[in-house]
Protein backbone atom coordinates (compact mmCIF):
# COMPACT_ATOMS: atom_id res chain seq x y z
CA UNK A 1 0.00 0.00 0.00
CA UNK A 2 1.32 3.35 -0.30
CA UNK A 3 1.72 5.87 2.03
CA UNK A 4 1.21 9.30 1.82
CA UNK A 5 2.85 11.62 4.27
CA UNK A 6 0.27 14.28 5.89
CA UNK A 7 1.96 17.63 5.80
CA UNK A 8 0.92 21.36 6.73
CA UNK A 9 1.19 24.27 4.66
CA UNK A 10 4.65 24.69 5.79
CA UNK A 11 5.65 21.16 4.81
CA UNK A 12 6.36 19.89 8.61
CA UNK A 13 4.73 16.59 9.15
CA UNK A 14 1.02 16.62 10.63
CA UNK A 15 3.01 14.48 13.06
CA UNK A 16 4.91 17.50 14.71
CA UNK A 17 1.93 19.24 14.55
CA UNK A 18 0.15 16.70 16.86
CA UNK A 19 3.34 16.24 18.96
CA UNK A 20 3.20 20.00 19.64
CA UNK A 21 -0.50 20.17 19.90
CA UNK A 22 -1.12 17.73 22.65
CA UNK A 23 -0.69 19.92 25.59
CA UNK A 24 -4.10 21.57 24.62
CA UNK A 25 -6.08 18.41 24.13
CA UNK A 26 -8.30 17.14 26.55
CA UNK A 27 -7.91 13.62 28.49
CA UNK A 28 -5.36 11.46 29.88
CA UNK A 29 -5.06 7.82 30.30
CA UNK A 30 -7.30 5.96 27.64
CA UNK A 31 -8.33 8.93 25.86
CA UNK A 32 -4.44 9.79 25.14
CA UNK A 33 -4.07 6.11 23.98
CA UNK A 34 -6.79 6.34 21.69
CA UNK A 35 -5.59 9.55 20.57
CA UNK A 36 -2.36 7.93 19.53
CA UNK A 37 -3.95 5.12 17.96
CA UNK A 38 -6.09 6.97 16.03
CA UNK A 39 -3.24 9.41 14.78
CA UNK A 40 -1.57 6.00 13.71
CA UNK A 41 -4.56 5.07 11.44
CA UNK A 42 -5.12 8.54 9.98
CA UNK A 43 -0.94 8.16 9.29
CA UNK A 44 -1.16 4.98 7.80
CA UNK A 45 -3.97 6.11 5.16
CA UNK A 46 -3.42 9.36 4.61
CA UNK A 47 -5.75 11.50 2.86
CA UNK A 48 -8.50 10.11 1.14
CA UNK A 49 -8.30 9.60 -2.53
CA UNK A 50 -10.21 8.65 -5.95
CA UNK A 51 -8.88 4.94 -5.65
CA UNK A 52 -11.08 4.42 -2.77
CA UNK A 53 -14.49 3.71 -3.49
CA UNK A 54 -16.47 5.23 -1.15
CA UNK A 55 -14.42 9.08 -1.92
CA UNK A 56 -13.95 8.12 -5.83
CA UNK A 57 -15.28 12.02 -6.42
CA UNK A 58 -14.29 13.63 -3.67
CA UNK A 59 -10.28 13.24 -3.62
CA UNK A 60 -9.05 14.73 -0.96
CA UNK A 61 -5.25 14.73 -1.88
CA UNK A 62 -6.23 16.33 -4.73
CA UNK A 63 -9.07 18.90 -3.61
CA UNK A 64 -7.54 19.81 0.22
CA UNK A 65 -3.58 18.46 -0.56
CA UNK A 66 -2.62 19.12 3.21
CA UNK A 67 -4.26 19.39 6.91
CA UNK A 68 -3.62 23.17 8.05
CA UNK A 69 -2.13 23.58 11.73
CA UNK A 70 -4.48 23.85 14.89
CA UNK A 71 -6.04 26.72 15.37
CA UNK A 72 -4.94 28.91 17.89
CA UNK A 73 -7.49 29.64 21.05
CA UNK A 74 -9.67 32.42 19.93
CA UNK A 75 -8.47 35.76 21.61
CA UNK A 76 -10.82 38.71 22.11
CA UNK A 77 -10.38 39.86 18.85
CA UNK A 78 -11.00 36.82 17.53
CA UNK A 79 -14.48 36.39 20.05
CA UNK A 80 -15.46 39.71 18.75
CA UNK A 81 -15.68 38.81 15.75
CA UNK A 82 -17.53 36.09 16.22
CA UNK A 83 -20.27 37.65 18.39
CA UNK A 84 -20.69 39.63 15.36
CA UNK A 85 -20.91 36.93 12.78
CA UNK A 86 -24.07 35.47 15.26
CA UNK A 87 -25.87 38.78 14.87
CA UNK A 88 -25.75 38.17 11.00
CA UNK A 89 -27.48 34.53 11.50
CA UNK A 90 -29.76 35.19 14.52
CA UNK A 91 -32.79 32.29 15.51
CA UNK A 92 -34.67 33.24 18.44
CA UNK A 93 -36.16 30.61 21.44
CA UNK A 94 -32.68 28.42 20.70
CA UNK A 95 -30.46 27.34 23.69
CA UNK A 96 -27.24 28.66 21.43
CA UNK A 97 -23.64 26.59 22.05
CA UNK A 98 -20.95 28.45 20.03
CA UNK A 99 -17.58 26.89 19.36
CA UNK A 100 -15.21 29.73 17.65
CA UNK A 101 -11.98 28.47 16.29
CA UNK A 102 -13.16 25.33 17.90
CA UNK A 103 -12.79 25.86 21.28
CA UNK A 104 -16.64 25.96 23.43
CA UNK A 105 -17.06 29.75 23.74
CA UNK A 106 -19.60 30.17 27.18
CA UNK A 107 -19.45 34.04 27.03
CA UNK A 108 -21.41 33.74 23.51
CA UNK A 109 -22.98 30.69 24.15
CA UNK A 110 -27.03 31.30 25.93
CA UNK A 111 -27.57 28.66 28.32
CA UNK A 112 -28.31 30.44 31.44
CA UNK A 113 -31.80 28.51 31.34
CA UNK A 114 -31.93 25.05 30.90
CA UNK A 115 -34.60 23.34 30.57
CA UNK A 116 -35.54 20.18 33.06
CA UNK A 117 -33.98 17.11 31.87
CA UNK A 118 -31.05 19.20 29.80
CA UNK A 119 -27.43 18.75 30.97
CA UNK A 120 -25.04 20.64 28.87
CA UNK A 121 -21.43 20.08 29.35
CA UNK A 122 -18.35 21.07 27.00
CA UNK A 123 -15.99 18.26 25.03
CA UNK A 124 -12.87 19.20 27.38
CA UNK A 125 -15.38 18.70 30.44
CA UNK A 126 -16.39 15.19 29.58
CA UNK A 127 -12.53 14.06 28.47
CA UNK A 128 -10.60 16.19 31.81
CA UNK A 129 -13.72 14.92 34.42
CA UNK A 130 -13.23 10.74 34.64
CA UNK A 131 -16.56 10.00 33.27
CA UNK A 132 -15.00 6.76 31.60
CA UNK A 133 -18.50 5.46 30.01
CA UNK A 134 -19.83 8.79 28.48
CA UNK A 135 -15.49 9.16 27.40
CA UNK A 136 -15.94 5.96 25.44
CA UNK A 137 -19.19 6.82 23.89
CA UNK A 138 -17.71 9.55 22.48
CA UNK A 139 -14.34 7.56 21.30
CA UNK A 140 -16.85 4.92 19.75
CA UNK A 141 -16.62 5.87 15.87
CA UNK A 142 -14.44 4.05 13.98
CA UNK A 143 -11.10 4.87 12.41
CA UNK A 144 -11.34 2.90 9.63
CA UNK A 145 -12.66 5.73 8.01
CA UNK A 146 -8.99 8.29 7.94
CA UNK A 147 -10.97 11.59 8.75
CA UNK A 148 -12.70 10.31 11.71
CA UNK A 149 -9.19 8.76 12.70
CA UNK A 150 -7.47 12.19 12.14
CA UNK A 151 -10.53 14.22 14.16
CA UNK A 152 -10.28 11.57 17.39
CA UNK A 153 -6.93 12.35 17.59
CA UNK A 154 -6.68 16.33 17.17
CA UNK A 155 -10.17 16.77 18.79
CA UNK A 156 -9.83 19.87 21.18
CA UNK A 157 -12.98 20.79 21.60
CA UNK A 158 -17.10 20.71 21.23
CA UNK A 159 -20.33 19.90 22.95
CA UNK A 160 -22.13 17.00 25.38
CA UNK A 161 -25.74 16.71 25.80
CA UNK A 162 -27.62 14.34 27.42
CA UNK A 163 -31.40 14.48 27.71
CA UNK A 164 -33.12 12.52 30.20
CA UNK A 165 -35.81 10.29 30.16
CA UNK A 166 -39.45 10.88 29.01
CA UNK A 167 -37.85 14.89 28.48
CA UNK A 168 -39.43 16.74 26.10
CA UNK A 169 -37.57 19.98 25.02
CA UNK A 170 -39.14 23.13 23.61
CA UNK A 171 -36.40 24.91 22.60
CA UNK A 172 -33.88 23.33 19.94
CA UNK A 173 -30.43 23.23 20.40
CA UNK A 174 -28.00 25.30 18.38
CA UNK A 175 -24.77 24.63 18.17
CA UNK A 176 -22.90 27.40 16.05
CA UNK A 177 -19.33 26.35 14.50
CA UNK A 178 -17.66 29.93 13.83
CA UNK A 179 -14.33 30.37 11.78
CA UNK A 180 -12.79 33.15 13.74
CA UNK A 181 -10.40 34.64 11.16
CA UNK A 182 -6.88 35.16 11.12
CA UNK A 183 -3.68 32.79 9.65
CA UNK A 184 -5.31 29.56 7.96
CA UNK A 185 -6.26 26.68 10.42
CA UNK A 186 -8.31 23.45 11.16
CA UNK A 187 -10.47 23.44 13.76
CA UNK A 188 -11.56 19.76 15.28
CA UNK A 189 -14.60 19.43 17.24
CA UNK A 190 -16.15 16.42 18.64
CA UNK A 191 -20.11 16.63 19.50
CA UNK A 192 -22.49 14.35 21.37
CA UNK A 193 -25.88 14.22 21.79
CA UNK A 194 -27.60 11.43 24.13
CA UNK A 195 -31.62 11.51 24.32
CA UNK A 196 -32.90 8.92 27.19
CA UNK A 197 -35.95 6.61 26.39
CA UNK A 198 -38.76 8.59 24.95
CA UNK A 199 -37.49 11.51 24.99
CA UNK A 200 -37.53 14.24 22.19
CA UNK A 201 -35.29 17.11 20.97
CA UNK A 202 -34.46 19.63 18.02
CA UNK A 203 -30.49 19.93 17.30
CA UNK A 204 -29.53 22.39 14.82
CA UNK A 205 -25.95 23.01 13.59
CA UNK A 206 -25.12 25.82 11.82
CA UNK A 207 -21.06 26.46 10.16
CA UNK A 208 -20.74 30.13 9.65
CA UNK A 209 -17.01 32.59 9.05
CA UNK A 210 -16.88 35.71 10.75
CA UNK A 211 -15.43 38.69 8.57
CA UNK A 212 -11.73 38.32 7.57
CA UNK A 213 -11.71 34.17 7.85
CA UNK A 214 -9.68 33.07 4.57
CA UNK A 215 -8.66 29.58 4.24
CA UNK A 216 -9.98 27.83 6.95
CA UNK A 217 -10.53 24.09 7.65
CA UNK A 218 -13.61 22.45 9.29
CA UNK A 219 -13.24 18.62 10.85
CA UNK A 220 -16.13 18.14 13.03
CA UNK A 221 -17.97 14.85 14.18
CA UNK A 222 -21.30 13.81 15.48
CA UNK A 223 -22.19 11.17 18.09
CA UNK A 224 -25.92 10.50 18.53
CA UNK A 225 -27.69 8.35 20.49
CA UNK A 226 -31.19 7.93 20.07
CA UNK A 227 -33.14 5.85 22.95
CA UNK A 228 -35.99 3.54 22.72
CA UNK A 229 -39.24 5.57 21.82
CA UNK A 230 -37.50 8.91 21.24
CA UNK A 231 -37.43 11.49 18.44
CA UNK A 232 -34.60 13.58 17.73
CA UNK A 233 -35.20 16.31 14.84
CA UNK A 234 -32.09 17.33 13.16
CA UNK A 235 -31.02 20.26 10.75
CA UNK A 236 -27.41 20.99 9.52
CA UNK A 237 -26.73 24.58 7.56
CA UNK A 238 -23.54 24.50 5.77
CA UNK A 239 -22.69 28.25 5.18
CA UNK A 240 -18.84 28.52 5.84
CA UNK A 241 -16.53 31.13 3.76
CA UNK A 242 -16.16 30.76 0.24
CA UNK A 243 -12.28 29.40 0.42
CA UNK A 244 -12.97 27.16 3.41
CA UNK A 245 -12.94 23.30 3.65
CA UNK A 246 -15.50 21.24 5.72
CA UNK A 247 -15.22 17.70 6.47
CA UNK A 248 -17.93 16.41 8.73
CA UNK A 249 -18.85 12.73 10.09
CA UNK A 250 -21.91 11.71 11.93
CA UNK A 251 -22.57 8.50 13.68
CA UNK A 252 -25.84 8.23 14.24
CA UNK A 253 -27.94 4.90 16.64
CA UNK A 254 -31.44 4.44 16.64
CA UNK A 255 -33.33 2.17 19.55
CA UNK A 256 -36.37 0.87 19.21
CA UNK A 257 -39.48 2.49 18.16
CA UNK A 258 -37.04 6.04 17.65
CA UNK A 259 -37.65 8.23 14.83
CA UNK A 260 -34.90 10.42 13.40
CA UNK A 261 -35.58 13.07 10.66
CA UNK A 262 -32.54 14.86 9.24
CA UNK A 263 -32.42 17.78 7.00
CA UNK A 264 -28.90 18.96 5.50
CA UNK A 265 -28.12 22.55 3.34
CA UNK A 266 -24.76 23.49 1.90
CA UNK A 267 -24.66 26.66 0.28
CA UNK A 268 -21.30 27.88 1.19
CA UNK A 269 -17.45 26.69 1.46
CA UNK A 270 -15.31 25.57 -1.10
CA UNK A 271 -15.16 21.77 -0.43
CA UNK A 272 -17.31 20.19 2.13
CA UNK A 273 -18.10 16.14 2.29
CA UNK A 274 -20.79 15.26 4.82
CA UNK A 275 -20.43 11.48 5.97
CA UNK A 276 -22.98 10.01 7.72
CA UNK A 277 -23.26 6.32 9.31
CA UNK A 278 -27.15 5.45 10.74
CA UNK A 279 -27.90 2.34 12.24
CA UNK A 280 -31.01 1.32 12.98
CA UNK A 281 -30.42 -0.75 15.96
CA UNK A 282 -33.96 -1.04 17.08
CA UNK A 283 -37.34 -2.81 16.06
CA UNK A 284 -39.79 -0.04 14.59
CA UNK A 285 -37.89 2.85 14.10
CA UNK A 286 -37.90 5.56 10.83
CA UNK A 287 -35.94 7.68 9.65
CA UNK A 288 -36.41 10.22 7.30
CA UNK A 289 -32.85 11.86 5.71
CA UNK A 290 -33.17 14.96 3.32
CA UNK A 291 -31.06 16.82 1.90
CA UNK A 292 -30.12 19.66 -0.38
CA UNK A 293 -26.89 21.03 -2.52
CA UNK A 294 -26.57 24.42 -3.75
CA UNK A 295 -23.48 24.95 -5.47
CA UNK A 296 -22.20 27.67 -7.76
CA UNK A 297 -18.91 28.78 -8.80
CA UNK A 298 -16.12 25.71 -8.43
CA UNK A 299 -17.63 24.41 -4.92
CA UNK A 300 -17.64 20.27 -4.66
CA UNK A 301 -19.94 19.34 -2.08
CA UNK A 302 -20.33 15.85 -1.28
CA UNK A 303 -23.09 14.32 0.81
CA UNK A 304 -22.09 10.16 1.80
CA UNK A 305 -24.77 8.85 3.52
CA UNK A 306 -25.01 4.77 5.03
CA UNK A 307 -28.08 3.73 6.25
CA UNK A 308 -27.73 -0.05 7.80
CA UNK A 309 -31.02 -1.50 8.56
CA UNK A 310 -30.29 -4.17 11.27
CA UNK A 311 -33.00 -5.18 12.83
CA UNK A 312 -36.40 -5.87 10.85
CA UNK A 313 -39.64 -4.10 10.92
CA UNK A 314 -38.15 -1.06 10.41
CA UNK A 315 -38.56 2.07 7.54
CA UNK A 316 -36.27 4.99 5.69
CA UNK A 317 -36.79 7.40 3.34
CA UNK A 318 -34.17 9.51 1.71
CA UNK A 319 -34.55 12.97 -0.38
CA UNK A 320 -31.87 14.62 -1.65
CA UNK A 321 -31.56 17.79 -3.94
CA UNK A 322 -28.82 19.55 -5.56
CA UNK A 323 -29.02 22.95 -7.62
CA UNK A 324 -25.44 22.73 -9.53
CA UNK A 325 -24.45 26.46 -11.69
CA UNK A 326 -20.63 27.30 -13.14
CA UNK A 327 -18.81 24.76 -12.62
CA UNK A 328 -19.63 23.23 -9.33
CA UNK A 329 -19.92 19.76 -8.30
CA UNK A 330 -22.46 18.14 -6.71
CA UNK A 331 -21.89 14.36 -5.13
CA UNK A 332 -24.53 12.35 -3.37
CA UNK A 333 -23.62 8.99 -2.61
CA UNK A 334 -26.53 6.48 -0.36
CA UNK A 335 -25.95 3.39 0.40
CA UNK A 336 -28.82 1.55 2.43
CA UNK A 337 -27.96 -2.32 3.64
CA UNK A 338 -30.52 -4.35 4.95
CA UNK A 339 -29.19 -6.75 6.53
CA UNK A 340 -30.41 -10.90 6.91
CA UNK A 341 -33.02 -11.75 8.92
CA UNK A 342 -34.48 -8.03 8.89
CA UNK A 343 -37.42 -9.03 7.28
CA UNK A 344 -40.16 -5.91 6.78
CA UNK A 345 -37.99 -3.08 6.11
CA UNK A 346 -39.18 -0.59 4.15
CA UNK A 347 -36.72 1.44 2.29
CA UNK A 348 -36.19 3.90 -0.44
CA UNK A 349 -34.55 6.67 -1.49
CA UNK A 350 -34.67 9.18 -4.63
CA UNK A 351 -31.99 11.76 -5.63
CA UNK A 352 -32.37 14.59 -8.46
CA UNK A 353 -30.21 17.29 -9.57
CA UNK A 354 -30.77 20.58 -11.36
CA UNK A 355 -27.75 21.58 -13.86
CA UNK A 356 -27.89 25.23 -14.38
CA UNK A 357 -24.46 25.43 -16.71
CA UNK A 358 -23.10 22.76 -19.29
CA UNK A 359 -19.98 22.69 -17.08
CA UNK A 360 -21.95 22.16 -13.76
CA UNK A 361 -21.70 18.95 -12.79
CA UNK A 362 -23.29 16.00 -10.59
CA UNK A 363 -22.42 12.41 -9.67
CA UNK A 364 -25.47 10.78 -7.46
CA UNK A 365 -24.84 6.67 -6.95
CA UNK A 366 -27.97 5.31 -4.96
CA UNK A 367 -26.96 1.65 -3.94
CA UNK A 368 -28.97 -1.19 -2.19
CA UNK A 369 -27.49 -4.45 -0.49
CA UNK A 370 -30.34 -6.46 0.41
CA UNK A 371 -29.82 -9.83 2.08
CA UNK A 372 -33.59 -10.16 3.30
CA UNK A 373 -36.03 -11.52 0.91
CA UNK A 374 -39.02 -10.11 2.66
CA UNK A 375 -38.89 -6.20 2.26
CA UNK A 376 -39.87 -3.59 0.52
CA UNK A 377 -36.82 -1.46 -1.07
CA UNK A 378 -36.05 1.02 -3.95
CA UNK A 379 -34.33 3.64 -5.58
CA UNK A 380 -33.91 6.26 -7.80
CA UNK A 381 -31.82 9.10 -9.73
CA UNK A 382 -32.64 11.37 -12.28
CA UNK A 383 -30.20 14.95 -13.66
CA UNK A 384 -31.44 17.56 -15.68
CA UNK A 385 -31.85 21.54 -16.83
CA UNK A 386 -34.49 23.77 -16.08
CA UNK A 387 -37.66 23.15 -18.07
CA UNK A 388 -37.70 26.03 -20.70
CA UNK A 389 -41.44 26.39 -21.54
CA UNK A 390 -41.81 26.58 -17.50
CA UNK A 391 -39.27 29.40 -17.63
CA UNK A 392 -40.91 30.75 -21.12
CA UNK A 393 -44.55 31.10 -18.90
CA UNK A 394 -43.08 32.47 -16.49
CA UNK A 395 -41.67 35.40 -17.92
CA UNK A 396 -44.46 35.46 -20.08
CA UNK A 397 -46.35 36.97 -17.44
CA UNK A 398 -43.55 39.68 -16.66
CA UNK A 399 -40.40 37.69 -14.31
CA UNK A 400 -37.09 38.79 -15.39
CA UNK A 401 -35.06 35.46 -16.36
CA UNK A 402 -33.40 35.77 -12.67
CA UNK A 403 -36.34 35.83 -11.26
CA UNK A 404 -38.03 32.91 -13.10
CA UNK A 405 -35.19 30.47 -12.53
CA UNK A 406 -35.32 31.56 -8.52
CA UNK A 407 -38.66 30.35 -8.64
CA UNK A 408 -38.31 27.31 -10.36
CA UNK A 409 -35.10 26.16 -8.04
CA UNK A 410 -36.95 27.09 -4.77
CA UNK A 411 -40.01 24.56 -6.01
CA UNK A 412 -37.45 21.97 -7.10
CA UNK A 413 -35.81 22.11 -3.40
CA UNK A 414 -39.40 22.22 -1.77
CA UNK A 415 -39.57 18.88 -1.34
CA UNK A 416 -36.50 18.81 0.86
CA UNK A 417 -36.96 21.53 2.73
CA UNK A 418 -40.37 20.98 3.17
CA UNK A 419 -39.39 18.00 5.77
CA UNK A 420 -38.13 20.24 8.60
CA UNK A 421 -41.20 19.85 11.39
CA UNK A 422 -40.18 23.48 13.24
CA UNK A 423 -41.53 25.71 11.34
CA UNK A 424 -38.93 28.71 12.52
CA UNK A 425 -36.30 26.64 10.85
CA UNK A 426 -37.79 25.88 7.95
CA UNK A 427 -38.26 29.32 7.27
CA UNK A 428 -34.28 29.58 8.16
CA UNK A 429 -33.55 27.27 5.79
CA UNK A 430 -35.75 29.35 3.02
CA UNK A 431 -34.23 32.03 3.95
CA UNK A 432 -30.34 30.50 3.62
CA UNK A 433 -32.03 29.23 0.12
CA UNK A 434 -32.81 32.75 -0.73
CA UNK A 435 -29.77 33.95 0.11
CA UNK A 436 -28.19 31.48 -2.28
CA UNK A 437 -30.38 32.82 -5.06
CA UNK A 438 -29.87 36.62 -4.30
CA UNK A 439 -26.30 36.05 -4.85
CA UNK A 440 -26.13 34.10 -7.96
CA UNK A 441 -24.89 36.33 -10.72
Amino acid sequence: MNVVLAKTETGRPLRDVFAVARSRLPGTGKVADYRRQAFDAYERAGLPHRRIEDWKYTDLRTLMREVLPLAAEPDAAALARADAALQRHPIEGVCRLVLVDGVFAPELSATGYLEEGLAIRSLREVLEGGDGALAAQLLAPDNANAMVALNGAMMTDGVVVEVADHAVLTQPLHVVHIAGGGTPSAMFTRSMLKLGKAAAATLVESYIAADGAGAYQVHDALVVLIGDGARLDHVRLIEDGGEAFNISSAVVTLGANAHFNTFGMTSGGNVSRYQAVIVVAGEGSRVETNGVNLLNGRQHADTTLFLDHAVPNCASREVFRAVVGDRGHSVFQGRIIVRPRTQKTDAKMMTRALLLSDEAEADNKPELEIFADDVTCGHGATTGALDDSLLFYLRARGLSEKEAQALLIQAFVGEAIESIANDGLRELATSAAQRWLAARG
